[in-house]
């Protein structure tokens, strides 16, 4: 028995190893083909007969997994890469580690086919990792059969950039990714080492005249004195000198009301306003992912070690939880700092932060600080079942849920119960099953035996339908956000609920399931300024304030991928922050918003391969000027803009883009 089937297995080995290799030998003569974007289209890109770029390649893909390309681009734009077929194009979208370098990357093919599985958020739905580049899931899937020809487009190309393909071969076992070329990707200080761009660095030397400077300007500061209301004690608060008005907690010098001690909101004369713990109307300026050092975390190390020049010591940022990884960011901060890094990079962040006019530390930031307790922040709650959901969805039918919560939140919040500068706390994140109601109750019902799947099939007995099984969700949401507010409030009466960090502004029906619960509506907008509209939707729907949880801008000259809504240069983003945040804050239901986030994502793709050009601070620990002017003289109007007395900005970023679904638009 156990002979036969090692000779079963064996052979099956074989035939996958046959078909892997016919795949290799069906590629017979190879040609490069090359497509030149064009910078003044919307859309640009061309299609190829896969016959010119490798022959012999079968039109029917059933018998393959994957799809290996090689290429070369000269940006690290994201670009559209799709297939026809006898039932259409199917395409997805692909971001490159290694721009201006040959590369190979292993496409899945169930990526093209398949619809994405019930992951806990939007972006660990639809974002793939890989080991040189990363893919975003998205358009038309469908089977791949009679596959004739590739097409690769982009959306608003920036600077008429080029990209090449030198071989297109089929796979059953995952081939891997790797950089095929000879000069190192990434330089020894983290960044992008196969282009040139204004403000790199070269030399250590450079780097530590850099850091001097900005230690002269950030100490260019004035005391502020003032007695507490609270403890009567002298508060003596170093400022800078472009002062913002801003109180001990971040609030408004210039009009106070009633004070709890907490933070809380308040509608007056018809705008919303948070309130300080001192009574100060406070509008919360703030900035996720506040972590020192951040941007540099290099993972998976032995499949990309030749994209490095050299890496950072093992013993500078090592992390025991992370083996096979390292931090550029942590070695920058050592060099910086030397021994006392921690420290002093947590001190320089509430510098910066009190230069720049932030006064909130949102979500996903560094414990550590948070807990100097010199900036007003948010948190979001763990351990509340979402973890192990559906789609974003916990089971809450099951006997074990409750219980869970109520421990999960004992320990979690019960410990910031007294803290004044702890605004509140946010349930969750961008839950995906958003619209997809209906799929999601066919995922329960042909998963695993649980409470969820019982509930749902004594739900459906009385009649499955689209819009019973969209009810059947939202009841079961009810049951989460009300289970979980009361345990909150139980253990933390003092601090507010901040909602759900939404991906999207949700119907109607939805909107009133929060209104009972949540003190705060949250959601996260990535556009060009968030409309009217929606806002006008959520306030009448409601009757809460909004938060705007995430959103920014980015661009393309330092190798990273362009962020969610891109620009021409790192000026553009400057005034895309502007116009969006001047525009967000005239509205009289917005209350904060939080730009998504304080340092660059990491060069080579955190876990789900994201790698935006999105930060305040880039990997050397530099602040990027133009963003931090621009948040610097948006802070100083902020107020007034609220309250009527100045308008937004005018000025609008140039060819600024999101990344959604493009038309089907190509080369004449």
């Amino acid at each position: 028995m156990r002979n036969t089937m090692k000779h079963k297995i064996g052979s099956k080995l074989l035939v996958i190893t046959a078909i892997g290799l016919l795949s290799i030998m069906q590629c017979g003569a190879q040609k490069t083909v090359k497509i030149q974007f064009d910078s003044n289209k919307e859309v640009s890109g061309k299609k190829f007969a896969i016959k010119d770029i490798s022959s012999g390649i079968p039109t029917n893909w059933d018998s393959y997994n994957y799809v290996v390309l090689e290429f070369k681009s000269t940006t690290s734009q994201r670009f559209n890469v799709g297939f026809t077929t006898e039932t259409g194009y199917n395409e997805l979208r692909v971001m490159s580690y290694c721009a201006n370098g040959w590369n190979k990357l292993a496409i899945p093919l169930k990526f093209y086919t398949q619809l994405p599985g019930a992951a806990l958020d939007l972006a660990a739905t639809y974002n793939q990792a890989r080991y040189t580049g990363w893919i975003n899931l998205g358009g038309k899937r469908g089977p791949l059969k009679g596959v004739d020809s590739i097409g690769v487009r982009m959306n608003v190309p920036i600077n008429n950039p080029v990209i090449e393909i030198r071989s297109i071969t089929l796979s059953v076992e995952d081939p891997g990714d790797q950089y095929l070329g000879t000069e190192p990707v990434v330089d020894e200080f983290g960044q992008w080492n196969l282009g040139d761009y204004e403000g790199k660095i070269k030399t250590q030397e450079q780097l530590r005249k850099e850091w001097e400077a900005e230690e002269n300007e950030v100490v260019a500061t004035k005391v502020y004195r003032k007695v507490d209301s609270i403890t009567g004690e002298m508060l003596v608060r170093v400022v800078s000198i472009d002062t913002y008005n801003y109180s001990k907690y971040g609030g408004y010098l210039s009009a106070k009301v009633k004070a709890t001690g907490f933070f809380r909101t308040e509608k007056i004369d018809g705008k919303w306003w948070f309130v300080d713990p001192e009574g100060y109307l406070f509008l919360s300026v703030g900035v996720d992912c506040v972590n020192p050092g951040g941007g540099g975390n290099v993972l998976n190390l032995d499949k990309r070690r030749n994209m490095y020049k050299e890496l950072p010591p093992a013993e500078i940022g090592s992390n025991p939880e992370r083996p096979n990884s390292a931090s550029f960011g942590t070695w920058n901060l050592f060099r910086r700092y030397g021994e006392t890094y921690p420290e002093k990079s947590r001190e320089m962040v509430v510098k910066r932060m009190d230069k720049w006019g932030l006064n909130t530390i949102a979500n996903w930031s560094s414990p550590e600080v948070m807990k100097l307790n010199k900036k007003a922040f948010m948190l979001q709650l763990r351990g509340i079942g979402i973890e192990n959901g559906l789609m974003g969805l916990p089971d809450v039918y099951d006997p074990g849920f409750a219980p869970k919560v109520d421990a999960s939140c004992k320990s979690f919040v019960e410990p910031n119960r007294e803290n004044p500068w702890l605004i509140g706390y946010f349930v969750g994140n961008e839950p995906s099953w958003l619209d997809q109601e209906s799929r999601l109750c066919s995922m329960i019902l042909d998963g695993k035996d649980k409470p969820i799947k019982t509930e749902l099939k004594k739900y459906l007995a009385g009649g499955d339908t689209p819009e019973r099984r969209k009810q059947f969700i939202y009841d079961t949401f009810r049951i989460f956000l009300k289970t979980v507010d009361e345990v909150v409030k139980r253990y933390d009466p003092n601090h507010l609920n901040l909602g759900m960090r939404f991906g999207h502004v949700p119907d109607k029906e939805v909107q009133a399931i929060c209104k009972d619960v949540f003190d705060v509506f949250s959601f996260n907008c990535y556009d060009l300024y968030p409309r009217k509209e929606f806002m006008d939707q959520i306030l009448e729907g409601t009757g809460l304030p909004m938060i705007i949880g995430e959103y920014h801008f980015g661009t393309v000259d330092r190798g990273m991928a362009q962020s969610l809504w891109q620009v021409n240069s790192q000026k553009e983003r400057g005034v895309a922050y502007r116009y969006y945040t001047e525009r967000a804050y005239s509205h009289p239901g917005l209350i904060g918003t939080a730009w998504f986030q304080w340092s660059d994502q990491d060069f080579s793709g955190r876990r789900d391969g994201e790698n935006y050009n999105c930060g305040l601070v880039d990997v050397t620990d530099r602040p990027y000027q133009h963003m931090v002017e621009a948040m610097t003289e948006t802070a100083k109007r902020l107020q007034n803009i609220h309250l009527g007395k100045e308008k937004p900005v005018e000025q609008a970023p140039v060819k600024a883009r999101g990344h959604g679904s493009i038309p089907d638009l190509w080369e004449k």
